[in-house]
């Protein structure tokens, strides 16, 4: 395990969310943050969103993480929707 992704976890491991769950992966050699609904019974997909080194090495790690991560949940509970007014398909 990296230095930055053991960086990352240990910050998510602040967090706990009734309806979904945080952590990190490694892929191709970049940290990728994973959002996931902890009842997998409702088929809906996984949310990954990548996170740039320079981002964890930073000092403000910690606070730039918060806002990445509500925004990140944010856009993945949008995504959920299954038709709005705007759906052509209404």
């Amino acid at each position: 395990m990296s230095e930055a992704l053991a960086k990352v976890q240990a910050e998510l491991a602040r967090y706990e969310h009734a309806l979904v769950q945080f952590s990190a992966r490694e892929k191709n050699g970049e940290v990728e943050l994973v959002i996931g609904l902890k009842d997998n019974t409702l088929g809906l997909h996984t949310y990954y969103a990548p996170l740039h080194p320079r981002d964890i090495e930073h000092p403000q790690f910690p606070w730039t993480l918060q806002r990445y991560l509500y925004d990140c949940l944010h856009d993945y509970l949008v995504e959920m929707f299954i038709r709005t007014p705007q759906s052509r398909n209404s």
